[in-house]
């Protein structure tokens, strides 16, 4: 069997000892006998590791006490209505760098004014807007990190005047970042730190419970904040496989040394390719340089070759690259190259472009 170099962009590539554990506990989770599909959420056991994920998540990213971790199901497309049922009193900024980005903005309208700061969607979102002037009297500014689709990403952690909510479904635990920078944090776990089905939410606990309008039950994040930390993310059944493979997967980060390693990995990994796209007479990258994303590389066909992209996805195709086509809004190709990528993978697709190259000239 020929060997295969997941550049999917979520679901994605996990790593390979999350998904052996995983395959374990399916058959017998905790030695209690019975499967991780089957077992209760309130057995000591899953009691354990839900307290261990979380654990996992604060020591890896420095999490202070005054924030809540919870981990919650639907996908961050759920927290875009959450987030302003939470938080907008009467006004919020965004920032726009991307389709999820905006329709995030969208489902905040719902709750009160949203002022679009800033958007790069004149430019099919291929960099990431600056100076711009983030309104003093707004509830909270939104941004999403990285933007998947086009390969874009807000590499620090900003100065905000007011609270900083941000979407890092797509580059979470891939640097180290300031927690204390930001009120809220979350994303879908499906890039880096899981597989689909589960949310996580990072919230500073005093922003919540300040809004004048009832908050419905399962979306006022209190609810899933615990008094005991056995009530936390459990006022309903968690996604339990979700988080298990989670659990198993920030254990991976933590044994390769934090976020400090994972960040130098990733960006060798990041460097390697991109120099191959900017070095091949056959590719361009799409993205401004300075805003080039670690995690989403995006690149089409020069002018000259753009007859030749279904030649090479075929090509690349049968050297095993699976997921590299391009979303129909950018074109071309991208590769995702996530946390659990390994750099062999990102090394072969740049043997492949090279090849490819050597053919047609």
């Amino acid at each position: 069997m020929k060997t295969v170099h997941n550049f999917n962009a979520g679901p994605c590539v996990l790593p390979k000892q999350a998904i052996e554990s995983a395959i374990n506990a399916i058959r017998d989770f905790d030695n209690t006998g019975i499967g991780i599909l089957e077992i209760s959420h309130r057995t000591p056991g899953w009691e354990r590791i839900m307290a261990e994920t979380e654990q996992l998540w604060r020591d890896l990213l420095n999490i202070p006490e005054e924030y809540a971790v919870i981990f919650l199901g639907g996908g961050a497309s759920t927290q875009f209505f959450e987030v302003p049922a939470n938080l907008l009193k009467h006004k919020a900024a965004y920032l726009q760098t991307g389709v999820w980005a905006k329709k995030a903005a969208k489902e905040a309208k719902f709750y009160g004014e949203v002022d679009i700061v800033a958007s790069s969607e004149d430019k099919t979102y291929s960099y990431i807007p600056k100076n711009y002037t983030i309104p003093t009297d707004a509830d909270y500014f939104h941004i999403t990190t990285n933007n998947t689709i086009y390969g874009t990403e807000i590499h620090t952690d900003m100065d905000c005047p007011v609270k900083l909510v941000a979407d890092m479904s797509s580059d979470i635990m891939s640097r180290p970042v300031d927690v204390t920078k930001y009120a809220m944090i979350y994303g879908g776990a499906q890039k880096n730190v899981g597989p689909a089905g589960v949310t996580f939410v990072i919230v500073r606990k005093d922003i919540l419970g300040q809004m004048e309008r009832p908050v419905q039950t399962m979306v006022d994040y209190r609810t899933h904040i615990g008094d005991e930390p056995r009530n936390n993310s459990m006022f309903n059944t968690p996604p339990v496989f979700p988080i298990f493979v989670m659990h198993e997967t920030l254990k991976w980060v933590k044994e390769l040394g934090g976020l400090e390693a994972m960040y130098k990995i990733n960006k060798e990994k990041a460097e390697l390719l991109y120099n191959e796209i900017d070095r091949n007479s056959m590719f361009v990258g799409t993205a401004a340089k300075e805003d080039r994303s670690l995690m989403n590389v995006c690149f089409i066909m020069t002018e000259e070759h753009k007859d030749k992209e279904a030649a090479f996805m075929a090509f690349a195709k049968e050297r095993g690259m699976i997921g590299i086509k391009g979303h129909r809004s950018v074109g071309g190709f991208r590769a995702s190259i996530y946390n659990a990528c390994p750099v062999e993978s990102v090394q072969a697709l740049v043997d492949c472009m090279k090849e490819f190259e050597a053919m047609n000239k």
